[in-house]
Parts: C-alpha cells; structure tokens; sequence
C-alpha cells in the first residue's frame, strides 16, 4: 500500500489570493457581526451569526483542501467529536471507541450517549480489532493514541467495519492532514482538535469535521447549527493564521522529534519509550505504512512521579502544561489525569526549537534529576 501524500502547502497558501481583485487585502478579513443586512425576502444568503460567517467559511476552505473532502469547523476538537457522534447515532446503536485514547471522549460516552440508549464498547488500540468488528454501527478510532502512541491499522478496520455496515471515524489530531490522511485509508469521517499543531501556538481552540458523506456531513452541520456549538470569528482568524505556517511548523516538530526520540532511547534514565518512528516501536511497520511522518509527539517513561516532575520542571525549554502541538515543547505527567499509564509517564510534545539547542536542554535536566 502507498502512503497517501499529503497535499502542496504552495497552493494552500494561495487558495484565497488567487480569487483576490485588484485592491482586496491579501491577510483574511475578520468579520465581526451577529446580523446581516436582510431587505426584502431571504434569497438565500448570509442571515445570521449562529449560521454564517464569512471568516470561518474560509478556514473550512482551508481545512477542506487539506482533507480534500466537505469540512466544518468547531469551537474545539471536542465538539467536533460530538458532532461526529451525534450525526452518526441514535437510541440503540453500538459503538465502539478506544480505552487509551483521548479521556474526554471516553467521559462523553459514558456520561452522556449511553444515557441516551447507545451502547459503547471500549478497547484498547492495539487490540482493536479483536473480537471483531460486526454489529457496530460506528466504530471511533484514534491512531496514534494519545497518550500511550499505539497505532491500529486503518485500512484494515475500515475494511472489516464497512463489510460488516457500520460507519469509520477517525480522529487525527495527533498527526494531522499532513502526516496521516485517514479518508484516503478508508475513514468515513475525519475529526481533529485544530487547538493542536494547526493553530500551534497555544492561543486559540478550534476543532474540524470532515467527510465525503452528504449525509453525515447535513446532519453534523444541523447539529451545530441548532445546538449552537459554532466557531467564533477571532478564533476562526487565528486558526486560519495557523494553518499558513502548518506546514514548516510540522516539519521542523517532526523532524527535531525523530532526533530526540533516538536520542531519549538510549538514555540510561529512560526506562521506556513509544514513537512510531523508532525502528525498536511495536507500532513502526504499521506507521511506514500508513503514515507519511511520524509525528512529533514522544512518550517517555522514568522511574517515579518524582523524577518525571523534577525532569519537566527542571528542563528551561519544555513547557510544563496539557494539550500539545504548539511551537514550544511542552511536556506532562499523564498519570495525573487519570490515564491508564506509570507514574513516570511523560508524553513530550516537541515544538519548533532547534533540535540541538533542545537536546542539550533535555539532557542536563535528565542529568539533574540523579544528580
């Protein structure tokens, strides 16, 4: 199988000045305003703040050409994920989402859609698909999962879940359109936190929904636009401003990640390591191959709650903070969230520091905790 490419950030960059007139502005336009001036009957145009808004139309052109696929925005990555949700299910579907994904998406299944008659099942990534696939009428993927960074194998499930009827949502937050492109692996819907890498610079939350079906895609608009989860304008004009610099921004994380990860491996006070890039990960084959990078995310394993705190905290160029994707490396102890992981588990988010200025920041504070 090819790994699918991710497509040209040039033509990105250009997808709204190619459309420009003489004297337009070349920067995105905010377009602060709850009304529309509405004489006379509604011919089908802008009508009101809750349902349009020409700054967040054009992140969802942005989004759409990078997911080559219909796109909608959202205020976060969770409310896209509930939006996937609630255009897919109803009182007595089956579902299945992973044990070892993102918390907050396991939390929503349990407080709320079982509530509502859904029953959710849930397994661990790199189990995924044992015990198989038939009879759910959604299956919910994360690959790489965050924080643990098991993959599971896309095109496979997709395969299994659509034989069997049911329909695939992946979410991509942790690589992005530009490392792993979950449609053209099958994926019936993509969902991503653009709070991460996309925005990168730990400012704003935003979240996307994409899919190439009209029916998800009607119901998922719906669903926002009557229960009102919509993006802001200002968040939408800096999510957009984001998605310009996405492309160096990922491939300077990724590239400086593959550095360290080889580099953290073979610390002493490392006693464990998960990212895909490794040739020594389990998941590696599988990220070859339906990865187009692998990441800049790194988990990392010390030997005490202790020594974890005292390495982020000791480290001048990590960032001590949840989320992840931003221009500075930030780092934290999952464990303390509730996260099925050792004490000394550290998931390290690379930013866009120089590679080498990091390492030597890493090392002696890694150094300073046996000290």
């Amino acid at each position: 199988m090819d790994t699918p490419t991710a497509p040209k950030a040039g033509a990105m960059l250009h997808l709204r000045g190619n459309r420009l007139s003489e004297g337009e502005p070349v920067a995105l336009p905010l377009t602060q305003s709850s009304m529309y001036h509405l004489p006379g009957d509604w011919t089908g145009g802008p009508s009101y703040g809750r349902a349009d808004n020409a700054t967040w139309e054009h992140l969802e052109h942005v989004l759409a050409y990078l997911e080559d696929a219909p796109t909608l925005a959202f205020p976060s990555g969770m409310a896209a994920i509930s939006a996937a949700l609630f255009a897919t299910v109803k009182a007595g579907s089956r579902i299945l989402i992973p044990s070892d994904g993102y918390y907050v998406t396991r939390r929503l299944g349990e407080r709320f859609l079982q509530n509502l008659g859904v029953e959710v099942v849930q397994r661990p990534t790199a189990a995924f698909c044992e015990g198989g696939l038939a009879g759910f009428d959604v299956v919910f993927a994360e690959t790489p999962s965050n924080p643990g960074l098991d993959l599971c194998d896309l095109p496979a499930i997709s395969e299994e879940v659509h034989a069997a009827g049911g329909l695939l949502i992946v979410d991509n937050t942790t690589m992005t359109p530009l490392g792993q492109r979950p449609l053209e692996l099958g994926a019936d819907v993509v969902v991503a936190s653009d709070t991460k890498a996309p925005g990168g610079h730990s400012d704003v939350l935003m979240g996307h929904l994409a899919t190439r079906n009209a029916d998800v895609l009607q119901a998922a608009r719906e669903w926002r636009q009557f229960g009102g989860g919509i993006p802001g304008p200002q968040e939408a004009w800096l999510a957009h401003r984001g998605l310009e610099t996405l492309e160096v921004r990922f491939d300077r994380m990724c590239s400086t990640a593959d550095v360290l990860a080889e580099r953290l491996a073979a610390h002493p006070l490392v006693r464990q390591i998960r990212f895909p890039g490794l040739a020594s990960d389990p998941s590696h084959a599988l990220a070859k191959q339906q990865m187009a990078r692998f990441g800049f995310l790194i988990s990392i394993t010390l030997d005490s709650a202790e020594q974890a705190d005292a390495f982020i905290n000791g480290c001048p160029l990590i960032r001590a903070a949840t989320s992840f994707g931003g221009v500075h490396t930030s780092a934290e102890r999952r464990a303390r969230w509730g996260d099925a992981v050792a004490p000394g588990f550290i998931r390290i988010s690379v930013g866009t520091e120089p590679a080498e200025e990091l390492w030597q920041a890493m090392q002696a504070s890694l150094q300073a905790v046996v000290a």
